[in-house]
Protein backbone atom coordinates (compact mmCIF):
# COMPACT_ATOMS: atom_id res chain seq x y z
CA UNK A 1 0.00 0.00 0.00
CA UNK A 2 1.32 3.35 -0.68
CA UNK A 3 1.27 6.13 1.55
CA UNK A 4 1.34 9.75 1.18
CA UNK A 5 -0.01 12.64 2.73
CA UNK A 6 -2.27 15.50 1.95
CA UNK A 7 -1.17 17.61 -1.33
CA UNK A 8 1.11 15.20 -2.10
CA UNK A 9 1.97 14.62 -6.30
CA UNK A 10 1.15 10.87 -7.86
CA UNK A 11 2.99 9.91 -10.90
CA UNK A 12 3.04 7.23 -13.06
CA UNK A 13 7.18 8.34 -13.93
CA UNK A 14 9.49 5.26 -12.78
CA UNK A 15 12.01 8.00 -12.49
CA UNK A 16 10.54 9.65 -9.70
CA UNK A 17 12.17 9.47 -6.62
CA UNK A 18 9.60 8.82 -3.79
CA UNK A 19 8.12 10.14 -0.76
CA UNK A 20 5.86 10.97 1.56
CA UNK A 21 4.63 14.32 -0.93
CA UNK A 22 5.32 12.31 -4.25
CA UNK A 23 4.41 8.26 -5.04
CA UNK A 24 4.54 6.77 -7.98
CA UNK A 25 1.48 4.78 -8.68
CA UNK A 26 0.63 2.06 -11.20
CA UNK A 27 -0.81 3.53 -14.97
CA UNK A 28 -4.85 1.77 -14.48
CA UNK A 29 -4.64 3.80 -11.13
CA UNK A 30 -3.70 7.25 -12.92
CA UNK A 31 -6.26 6.89 -15.67
CA UNK A 32 -9.06 5.98 -13.06
CA UNK A 33 -7.80 8.67 -10.92
CA UNK A 34 -8.10 11.34 -14.16
CA UNK A 35 -11.54 9.79 -14.75
CA UNK A 36 -12.33 11.01 -11.23
CA UNK A 37 -11.04 14.30 -11.43
CA UNK A 38 -13.43 14.95 -14.02
CA UNK A 39 -16.50 13.91 -12.24
CA UNK A 40 -18.21 16.98 -10.17
CA UNK A 41 -19.09 14.98 -7.32
CA UNK A 42 -15.41 13.54 -7.09
CA UNK A 43 -12.56 16.18 -8.46
CA UNK A 44 -12.85 18.25 -5.36
CA UNK A 45 -10.15 15.78 -3.67
CA UNK A 46 -7.61 15.48 -6.72
CA UNK A 47 -6.44 17.70 -9.48
CA UNK A 48 -4.80 16.94 -12.85
CA UNK A 49 -1.70 19.05 -13.10
CA UNK A 50 0.07 17.97 -16.44
CA UNK A 51 0.73 14.38 -18.06
CA UNK A 52 2.04 11.58 -15.47
CA UNK A 53 1.10 13.84 -12.85
CA UNK A 54 -1.86 14.10 -10.06
CA UNK A 55 -1.92 16.96 -7.37
CA UNK A 56 -4.40 15.91 -4.17
CA UNK A 57 -5.64 18.28 -1.77
CA UNK A 58 -6.69 19.01 1.56
CA UNK A 59 -8.36 15.38 2.00
CA UNK A 60 -7.21 12.31 3.68
CA UNK A 61 -8.41 8.56 3.97
CA UNK A 62 -7.97 5.89 1.72
CA UNK A 63 -8.34 4.93 -2.14
CA UNK A 64 -8.00 1.83 -4.17
CA UNK A 65 -8.31 1.54 -7.54
CA UNK A 66 -10.22 -1.07 -9.65
CA UNK A 67 -6.68 -3.05 -9.99
CA UNK A 68 -6.22 -2.81 -6.55
CA UNK A 69 -3.69 -0.53 -5.76
CA UNK A 70 -4.28 1.34 -2.30
CA UNK A 71 -3.64 4.39 -1.39
CA UNK A 72 -3.81 6.24 2.16
CA UNK A 73 -3.70 9.83 1.99
CA UNK A 74 -2.67 10.82 5.81
CA UNK A 75 -2.69 14.22 7.47
CA UNK A 76 0.52 16.86 6.86
CA UNK A 77 0.45 17.31 11.13
CA UNK A 78 3.98 19.29 10.80
CA UNK A 79 6.88 20.05 8.57
CA UNK A 80 9.43 17.87 7.20
CA UNK A 81 9.36 14.63 7.79
CA UNK A 82 6.98 12.18 9.86
CA UNK A 83 6.03 9.01 11.16
CA UNK A 84 3.18 7.86 9.58
CA UNK A 85 1.55 5.90 12.27
CA UNK A 86 1.60 9.03 14.68
CA UNK A 87 -0.13 10.56 11.62
CA UNK A 88 -2.53 7.90 11.19
CA UNK A 89 -3.21 7.66 14.90
CA UNK A 90 -4.25 11.77 14.60
CA UNK A 91 -6.79 10.65 12.11
CA UNK A 92 -8.16 7.45 13.77
CA UNK A 93 -8.26 9.64 16.75
CA UNK A 94 -10.18 12.74 15.20
CA UNK A 95 -12.73 10.71 13.60
CA UNK A 96 -13.10 8.86 16.44
CA UNK A 97 -14.71 12.32 18.10
CA UNK A 98 -16.26 14.00 14.96
CA UNK A 99 -18.07 11.11 14.02
CA UNK A 100 -19.45 10.44 17.39
CA UNK A 101 -17.82 6.96 17.31
CA UNK A 102 -17.66 5.23 19.94
CA UNK A 103 -13.69 5.03 20.67
CA UNK A 104 -13.56 2.30 23.56
CA UNK A 105 -10.08 2.50 23.76
CA UNK A 106 -10.19 2.37 27.65
CA UNK A 107 -11.82 -1.27 27.86
CA UNK A 108 -9.60 -2.68 25.46
CA UNK A 109 -6.41 -1.76 24.23
CA UNK A 110 -6.88 -3.84 21.35
CA UNK A 111 -8.99 -1.06 19.71
CA UNK A 112 -6.32 1.28 19.91
CA UNK A 113 -5.06 -0.34 16.94
CA UNK A 114 -2.87 2.92 14.79
CA UNK A 115 -0.21 0.48 12.93
CA UNK A 116 -3.59 -0.99 10.76
CA UNK A 117 -4.01 1.35 7.55
CA UNK A 118 -6.97 3.43 8.30
CA UNK A 119 -9.34 1.15 6.33
CA UNK A 120 -8.37 -2.09 8.05
CA UNK A 121 -8.43 -0.04 11.72
CA UNK A 122 -12.49 1.21 10.69
CA UNK A 123 -13.36 -2.48 9.59
CA UNK A 124 -11.38 -3.87 12.96
CA UNK A 125 -13.77 -1.00 15.01
CA UNK A 126 -16.79 -2.17 13.53
CA UNK A 127 -16.09 -6.46 14.16
CA UNK A 128 -14.86 -5.54 17.72
CA UNK A 129 -18.46 -3.90 18.26
CA UNK A 130 -19.65 -6.87 16.46
CA UNK A 131 -18.73 -9.19 18.87
CA UNK A 132 -19.74 -7.43 21.91
CA UNK A 133 -23.12 -7.21 19.88
CA UNK A 134 -23.54 -11.49 19.17
CA UNK A 135 -22.27 -11.86 22.32
CA UNK A 136 -25.10 -9.61 24.19
CA UNK A 137 -27.43 -11.32 22.14
CA UNK A 138 -28.75 -10.23 18.67
CA UNK A 139 -32.39 -8.60 18.52
CA UNK A 140 -35.54 -11.01 17.11
CA UNK A 141 -38.71 -9.19 15.30
CA UNK A 142 -41.72 -11.07 14.57
CA UNK A 143 -41.89 -11.26 10.56
CA UNK A 144 -45.10 -12.11 8.90
CA UNK A 145 -44.92 -15.31 6.58
CA UNK A 146 -47.43 -16.46 3.89
CA UNK A 147 -46.71 -19.83 2.57
CA UNK A 148 -48.40 -23.14 1.68
CA UNK A 149 -49.17 -25.77 4.46
CA UNK A 150 -50.27 -29.39 4.62
CA UNK A 151 -51.11 -27.86 8.54
CA UNK A 152 -53.37 -24.65 9.56
CA UNK A 153 -51.19 -23.01 11.21
CA UNK A 154 -51.50 -19.08 12.11
CA UNK A 155 -54.21 -17.36 9.91
CA UNK A 156 -56.16 -19.38 6.83
CA UNK A 157 -56.47 -16.74 3.74
CA UNK A 158 -60.05 -17.87 2.77
CA UNK A 159 -59.83 -15.56 -0.70
CA UNK A 160 -56.87 -17.46 -1.46
CA UNK A 161 -57.63 -20.68 -0.51
CA UNK A 162 -60.86 -20.58 -2.53
CA UNK A 163 -59.10 -20.43 -5.56
CA UNK A 164 -57.03 -23.22 -5.20
CA UNK A 165 -56.96 -25.80 -7.66
CA UNK A 166 -58.83 -29.88 -6.70
CA UNK A 167 -55.15 -31.52 -7.47
CA UNK A 168 -53.72 -28.38 -4.40
CA UNK A 169 -56.62 -29.22 -2.20
CA UNK A 170 -55.00 -30.63 0.37
CA UNK A 171 -52.59 -27.82 0.90
CA UNK A 172 -53.61 -24.43 3.19
CA UNK A 173 -52.78 -21.20 2.19
CA UNK A 174 -51.43 -19.24 5.59
CA UNK A 175 -50.53 -16.52 6.92
CA UNK A 176 -48.28 -16.26 10.35
CA UNK A 177 -45.96 -14.90 12.72
CA UNK A 178 -41.86 -15.93 13.03
CA UNK A 179 -39.79 -14.55 15.91
CA UNK A 180 -37.13 -14.56 13.42
CA UNK A 181 -33.35 -11.99 13.59
CA UNK A 182 -33.95 -10.79 10.15
CA UNK A 183 -34.57 -7.72 10.34
CA UNK A 184 -33.77 -4.35 9.34
CA UNK A 185 -30.95 -3.35 11.53
CA UNK A 186 -29.54 -6.88 11.46
CA UNK A 187 -30.14 -7.12 7.59
CA UNK A 188 -27.96 -3.52 7.36
CA UNK A 189 -25.43 -5.03 10.05
CA UNK A 190 -25.15 -8.09 7.84
CA UNK A 191 -24.20 -6.10 4.43
CA UNK A 192 -21.53 -4.17 5.97
CA UNK A 193 -20.23 -7.44 7.22
CA UNK A 194 -20.17 -9.08 3.61
CA UNK A 195 -18.03 -6.11 2.56
CA UNK A 196 -15.38 -5.70 4.90
CA UNK A 197 -15.31 -10.21 4.33
CA UNK A 198 -14.60 -9.29 0.74
CA UNK A 199 -12.24 -6.77 1.08
CA UNK A 200 -10.18 -6.93 4.07
CA UNK A 201 -6.66 -7.87 4.00
CA UNK A 202 -5.96 -8.03 7.62
CA UNK A 203 -5.79 -11.68 8.69
CA UNK A 204 -7.45 -10.96 11.77
CA UNK A 205 -10.23 -9.12 10.62
CA UNK A 206 -10.62 -11.78 7.86
CA UNK A 207 -10.95 -14.32 10.56
CA UNK A 208 -13.47 -11.93 12.89
CA UNK A 209 -15.73 -11.25 9.70
CA UNK A 210 -15.91 -14.95 8.57
CA UNK A 211 -16.76 -16.26 12.05
CA UNK A 212 -19.78 -13.79 11.91
CA UNK A 213 -21.03 -14.53 8.49
CA UNK A 214 -21.16 -17.79 10.15
CA UNK A 215 -23.34 -16.91 12.97
CA UNK A 216 -25.36 -14.56 10.95
CA UNK A 217 -25.86 -16.69 8.06
CA UNK A 218 -29.72 -16.63 8.76
CA UNK A 219 -29.70 -13.01 8.01
CA UNK A 220 -30.22 -11.53 4.24
CA UNK A 221 -28.20 -8.58 2.41
CA UNK A 222 -29.58 -5.70 1.35
CA UNK A 223 -29.10 -4.71 -1.86
CA UNK A 224 -29.29 -0.97 -1.37
CA UNK A 225 -28.56 -0.95 2.25
CA UNK A 226 -28.13 3.02 2.00
CA UNK A 227 -32.34 3.71 1.26
CA UNK A 228 -33.32 1.77 4.42
CA UNK A 229 -30.37 3.21 6.96
CA UNK A 230 -32.32 6.11 7.96
CA UNK A 231 -35.10 3.33 8.81
CA UNK A 232 -32.40 2.37 11.97
CA UNK A 233 -34.50 2.12 14.82
CA UNK A 234 -33.73 3.71 18.19
CA UNK A 235 -35.94 2.13 20.82
CA UNK A 236 -34.67 0.64 24.29
CA UNK A 237 -34.91 -2.91 23.15
CA UNK A 238 -31.90 -1.67 20.52
CA UNK A 239 -30.00 0.28 22.81
CA UNK A 240 -27.00 -1.86 22.32
CA UNK A 241 -27.28 -1.28 18.77
CA UNK A 242 -26.29 2.32 19.15
CA UNK A 243 -22.36 1.37 19.33
CA UNK A 244 -22.26 -0.40 16.09
CA UNK A 245 -24.61 1.55 14.44
CA UNK A 246 -21.84 4.48 13.23
CA UNK A 247 -19.71 2.18 12.22
CA UNK A 248 -21.94 0.11 10.57
CA UNK A 249 -23.40 3.46 8.35
CA UNK A 250 -19.33 4.70 7.76
CA UNK A 251 -18.81 1.12 6.04
CA UNK A 252 -21.94 1.42 3.77
CA UNK A 253 -21.80 4.87 3.01
CA UNK A 254 -17.94 5.72 2.30
CA UNK A 255 -16.33 2.11 1.53
CA UNK A 256 -18.46 0.59 -0.65
CA UNK A 257 -18.15 1.64 -4.12
CA UNK A 258 -21.80 -0.30 -5.28
CA UNK A 259 -23.48 2.05 -3.22
CA UNK A 260 -21.63 5.46 -4.05
CA UNK A 261 -22.51 7.67 -6.85
CA UNK A 262 -20.88 7.36 -10.24
CA UNK A 263 -19.68 3.77 -12.26
CA UNK A 264 -16.65 3.08 -11.10
CA UNK A 265 -15.10 -0.30 -9.11
CA UNK A 266 -12.75 1.42 -7.14
CA UNK A 267 -13.36 2.09 -3.03
CA UNK A 268 -12.91 6.00 -2.20
CA UNK A 269 -12.55 6.69 2.02
CA UNK A 270 -11.82 10.53 1.97
CA UNK A 271 -12.37 13.08 4.83
CA UNK A 272 -11.45 16.77 4.17
CA UNK A 273 -9.23 17.56 6.75
CA UNK A 274 -10.47 21.81 7.17
CA UNK A 275 -13.96 20.38 8.07
CA UNK A 276 -12.54 17.38 10.28
CA UNK A 277 -10.25 19.94 12.00
CA UNK A 278 -13.19 22.42 12.48
CA UNK A 279 -15.02 19.50 14.22
CA UNK A 280 -12.65 18.47 16.44
CA UNK A 281 -11.53 21.65 18.38
CA UNK A 282 -15.25 22.61 18.79
CA UNK A 283 -15.76 19.02 20.39
CA UNK A 284 -12.73 19.37 22.63
CA UNK A 285 -14.04 23.25 23.48
CA UNK A 286 -17.67 22.16 23.67
CA UNK A 287 -16.36 19.89 26.95
CA UNK A 288 -14.59 22.87 28.74
CA UNK A 289 -17.33 25.69 27.78
CA UNK A 290 -19.41 26.14 30.90
CA UNK A 291 -22.66 27.53 31.74
CA UNK A 292 -23.77 30.08 31.62
CA UNK A 293 -21.27 30.18 28.23
CA UNK A 294 -22.66 28.98 24.51
CA UNK A 295 -21.00 27.72 21.78
CA UNK A 296 -22.64 27.72 18.91
CA UNK A 297 -20.94 26.53 15.50
CA UNK A 298 -21.09 27.68 11.88
CA UNK A 299 -23.60 30.94 13.33
CA UNK A 300 -25.55 32.35 10.30
CA UNK A 301 -27.29 35.80 11.51
CA UNK A 302 -25.13 38.21 10.14
CA UNK A 303 -24.82 39.40 6.61
CA UNK A 304 -22.36 41.64 4.77
CA UNK A 305 -24.93 43.65 3.30
CA UNK A 306 -28.00 44.35 5.42
CA UNK A 307 -31.73 43.97 4.51
CA UNK A 308 -32.57 46.97 1.88
CA UNK A 309 -35.82 48.06 0.88
CA UNK A 310 -36.94 45.80 -1.61
CA UNK A 311 -33.85 43.51 -1.38
CA UNK A 312 -32.51 40.81 0.99
CA UNK A 313 -29.64 40.50 3.00
CA UNK A 314 -26.41 38.99 0.91
CA UNK A 315 -22.97 37.40 1.48
CA UNK A 316 -23.64 35.86 4.91
CA UNK A 317 -20.98 35.32 6.96
CA UNK A 318 -20.19 31.80 9.07
CA UNK A 319 -17.77 32.03 11.30
CA UNK A 320 -16.54 28.35 13.20
CA UNK A 321 -17.47 29.06 16.39
CA UNK A 322 -19.33 31.82 18.43
CA UNK A 323 -19.46 32.07 21.60
CA UNK A 324 -21.77 34.10 23.52
CA UNK A 325 -23.55 34.90 27.39
CA UNK A 326 -27.52 35.86 27.82
CA UNK A 327 -28.04 35.98 23.89
CA UNK A 328 -24.88 38.21 23.57
CA UNK A 329 -21.62 37.80 21.37
CA UNK A 330 -18.17 38.01 23.14
CA UNK A 331 -15.64 36.18 20.60
CA UNK A 332 -14.99 34.58 17.75
CA UNK A 333 -13.23 31.16 16.88
CA UNK A 334 -12.45 30.93 13.52
CA UNK A 335 -10.51 27.35 12.91
CA UNK A 336 -7.64 26.73 9.97
CA UNK A 337 -5.91 23.51 9.39
CA UNK A 338 -2.43 25.25 7.89
CA UNK A 339 1.06 25.30 9.15
CA UNK A 340 1.86 28.26 10.66
CA UNK A 341 5.49 29.16 11.27
CA UNK A 342 7.15 30.80 13.40
CA UNK A 343 10.46 31.83 12.03
CA UNK A 344 8.67 33.26 8.85
CA UNK A 345 7.93 36.65 10.07
CA UNK A 346 8.59 38.45 6.67
CA UNK A 347 5.64 36.51 5.30
CA UNK A 348 3.35 37.15 7.62
CA UNK A 349 4.03 33.55 9.59
CA UNK A 350 2.24 31.74 6.65
CA UNK A 351 -0.78 33.66 8.07
CA UNK A 352 -3.15 34.13 4.88
CA UNK A 353 -4.51 38.10 4.35
CA UNK A 354 -7.79 36.87 3.27
CA UNK A 355 -8.18 35.11 6.69
CA UNK A 356 -7.35 38.55 8.15
CA UNK A 357 -9.89 39.99 6.04
CA UNK A 358 -12.41 36.84 7.26
CA UNK A 359 -12.10 37.98 10.69
CA UNK A 360 -12.32 41.67 10.37
CA UNK A 361 -16.12 41.35 8.97
CA UNK A 362 -16.71 38.83 11.60
CA UNK A 363 -15.60 41.42 14.53
CA UNK A 364 -17.21 44.43 13.01
CA UNK A 365 -20.77 41.93 12.34
CA UNK A 366 -20.65 39.34 15.39
CA UNK A 367 -19.46 41.84 17.68
CA UNK A 368 -19.98 45.36 16.45
CA UNK A 369 -16.29 46.09 16.16
CA UNK A 370 -15.47 45.36 19.71
CA UNK A 371 -13.94 42.77 21.55
CA UNK A 372 -11.42 39.67 20.94
CA UNK A 373 -11.09 36.51 18.52
CA UNK A 374 -9.08 33.58 17.99
CA UNK A 375 -7.21 32.11 14.79
CA UNK A 376 -6.54 28.38 15.60
CA UNK A 377 -4.02 26.70 13.67
CA UNK A 378 -2.36 23.15 14.39
CA UNK A 379 0.25 23.10 16.78
CA UNK A 380 3.59 21.75 15.48
CA UNK A 381 7.09 21.70 16.30
CA UNK A 382 7.49 25.45 14.72
CA UNK A 383 4.51 26.68 15.63
CA UNK A 384 4.00 25.80 19.43
CA UNK A 385 3.44 29.52 21.37
CA UNK A 386 1.05 31.45 20.72
CA UNK A 387 1.20 34.75 18.21
CA UNK A 388 1.00 38.34 19.64
CA UNK A 389 -2.10 39.83 19.58
CA UNK A 390 -3.28 41.27 16.24
CA UNK A 391 -4.97 44.91 16.86
CA UNK A 392 -7.46 44.92 14.00
CA UNK A 393 -9.29 48.05 15.39
CA UNK A 394 -9.09 50.58 18.62
CA UNK A 395 -11.10 47.79 20.19
CA UNK A 396 -10.94 44.59 17.86
CA UNK A 397 -7.99 42.25 18.88
CA UNK A 398 -7.34 38.83 17.43
CA UNK A 399 -5.12 36.01 18.58
CA UNK A 400 -3.58 33.30 16.58
CA UNK A 401 -3.27 30.14 18.80
CA UNK A 402 -1.86 26.69 18.25
CA UNK A 403 -4.18 23.95 19.22
CA UNK A 404 -2.41 21.15 20.50
CA UNK A 405 -4.15 17.51 19.19
CA UNK A 406 -2.54 15.35 21.81
CA UNK A 407 -3.96 17.14 24.70
CA UNK A 408 -6.70 18.30 22.50
CA UNK A 409 -6.22 21.63 24.14
CA UNK A 410 -5.54 25.46 23.37
CA UNK A 411 -1.89 26.22 24.47
CA UNK A 412 -1.99 28.83 26.75
CA UNK A 413 -0.40 32.60 26.82
CA UNK A 414 -1.96 35.85 27.30
CA UNK A 415 -4.98 35.38 25.57
CA UNK A 416 -5.99 33.86 28.44
CA UNK A 417 -7.00 36.73 30.16
CA UNK A 418 -9.35 38.20 27.70
CA UNK A 419 -11.54 34.56 27.18
CA UNK A 420 -12.64 34.33 30.21
CA UNK A 421 -15.14 31.55 28.82
CA UNK A 422 -11.93 29.38 28.14
CA UNK A 423 -9.95 29.88 31.35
Amino acid sequence: MIQVREYAQLTTDKTACPSLDLAIIKQETFDWLVQLSEKESYGRFITYKRPQYLQLHSYVGYLESPCGEGIEVLPKTGLGLQEPDNSRAVLCKMLSSVLHLSYKEAQSANLNRMNLPIHEWIYYQFLYLLKELVASGLRFDYQRVEEESRFIRGQLDITVQQRQTVGRAHLFHIRHDVYHPNRLENQLIKTALDYVQQHCRSSENWRLANEFSHILDRIASLREPLNSMHKWSDIKILQSYQAIKPWCQLILEKLNPNFQKGEHRGIALLFPMEILFEKYVASCLRRDIKAPWQLTTQASSKYMVNDQEGLKSRFQLKPDLLISQERKNHHILDTKWKLINLSDNDNNYNISQSDIYQLFAYGHKYLDGCGDMMLIYPKHHQFNIPLECFDLAEELRLWAIPFCIETDNLITGKWIERFPSLS
